[in-house]
Order: C-alpha cells, then sequence, then structure tokens
C-alpha cells in the first residue's frame, strides 16, 4: 500500500485530511518540519503533501531540505488561494503540484492518486525500453536517474516524467496540451506558469546555458521539442 506523509500544523485540517486519505492509503500526519525530516531520513513515502505555513520551519525552507537530501517524493504543497507567487516559488524549490486554501479533501484525494498513478504506476508499465540517451543526456528508466556529462543529476518525479516524453519524442514538437495531459492529467490547475517553471529548471539542470538551451526548445505558440534545430 501506498503511504502518504502529511506535513501540516492545523490539527483540525490533518485529521479531516486523514480521514479522506486513510480510506485508500496509509497515511502519517506530522505537525512539525523537524519530525518531517526526522521521518523521511528512516522511511520511504510516495507522496507528501506539505503546507507552507509551519511553527518551526518554512515550508519552503522544508522543501529545500527535503531536496537537499535527494529524497526525490513527490511533493504537493498547500498554499493560500491569493498567493500566486507561493505557488511559483514551490514550483521552483521542486514540488511537483500544489493545491490552494480552502479545498476539498476529495480533491486533495484526486492530486495524490492522479500523481502516484502517473509516477509508480506509469513508470512501471513503461519499462519496456530502459535506457534513453542522446548526446551527453542519459535517463535510466529502471531507476528513474537521470545523467547529464557522465554525471547524475536529481530531477524531481515531475521533471523526469517531462524530459523522458521529450525524449521519447526527440525532434517532435510536443505540444503544451500533450504534455500537461500526458504529466499531470486531472489534476493540472488552468495555470500555464506551472509547465514554464518546471521546463525552467530542467534546462537549469541540463544545459551548458539555459538562455540558449542545446536539448529542450520553444516552438513558440504550440510547445517544445528535444534535440536539434
Amino acid at each position: 500500500m501506498h503511504k502518504i506523509l502529511v506535513i501540516e500544523d492545523d490539527v483540525n485540517i490533518a485529521k479531516f485530511v486523514k480521514i479522506n486519505l486513510d480510506k485508500y492509503y496509509e497515511t502519517e500526519i506530522v505537525h512539525e518540519g523537524e519530525k518531517a525530516l526526522y521521518l523521511l531520513e528512516r522511511e520511504r513515502f510516495s507522496v507528501i503533501v506539505l503546507d507552507i505555513m509551519l511553527p518551526d520551519i518554512s515550508g519552503f525552507e522544508l522543501l529545500k531540505k527535503i531536496r537537499a537530501m535527494k529524497v526525490n517524493t513527490p511533493v504537493i504543497i498547500l498554499t493560500a488561494k491569493s498567493q500566486d507567487v507561493d505557488k511559483i516559488l514551490g514550483l521552483e524549490l521542486g514540488a511537483d503540484d500544489y493545491i490552494t486554501k480552502p479545498f476539498n479533501p476529495r480533491e486533495l484525494v484526486a492530486r495524490v492518486r492522479a500523481v502516484i498513478r502517473r509516477v509508480y504506476e506509469f513508470n512501471a508499465s513503461s519499462k519496456s525500453i530502459n535506457l534513453l540517451e542522446y548526446d551527453e543526456i542519459k535517463l535510466d528508466l529502471i531507476q528513474n536517474k537521470a545523467f547529464v556529462r557522465g554525471k547524475e543529476v536529481f530531477l524531481t518525479p515531475r521533471e523526469f516524467q517531462i524530459l523522458k516524453m521529450l525524449m521519447t519524442n526527440r525532434k517532435k514538437v510536443v505540444k503544451r496540451e500533450e504534455l500537461i495531459a500526458s504529466i499531470w492529467g486531472d489534476s493540472f490547475i488552468e495555470d500555464t506558469k506551472t509547465l514554464d517553471v518546471h521546463i525552467r529548471r530542467l534546462r537549469e539542470k541540463i544545459e551548458v546555458n539555459p538562455d540558449q538551451p542545446k536539448y529542450i526548445h520553444t516552438q513558440w505558440g504550440v510547445g517544445y521539442y528535444f534535440g536539434g534545430n
């Protein structure tokens, strides 16, 4: 059974979330960031649900620490509805998705289910090809690892999926709508910044000069393609 870590300091919200997630998954609730880090050093979780407002540490700082630990577990951040800057910052720091407060718990369950389906179940069914390789970029589809110029580069699950889709369709323009439908599916909120942020982060990780990309190119008004011009 998939195990979900919920980091939420509001006891009532945490209890409500647990009641709904427990119908489908094993759920662990913590109210403080340091406790979450302690658990992540010792246990594996399928998804992390992270409130950015915590009593002992900023959710953003906690997310930085989680990614610095090379924990690539998908992270869904909980953020205030009006704070677009929080959503963008969360994505830039390595979050895979976000949900705004107040939220319907069924929406959160749907988001978690979508992440699990796309990150774990889809990957498990698509590993007849074990390796994708082009020039200095290599994707190990068995271990979900990326290598650039001979060195391993840490990618979040969403970043890995985007790069995999672009490399699989090398030199073919993948429309924005196709990327969104494949990577986010029904969990995607109509906010184009989400995809743009992930593409920018990918370029920063794999390109020598992200402003003049060699690998991930933009077809303006259409989508993105991987490979030569």
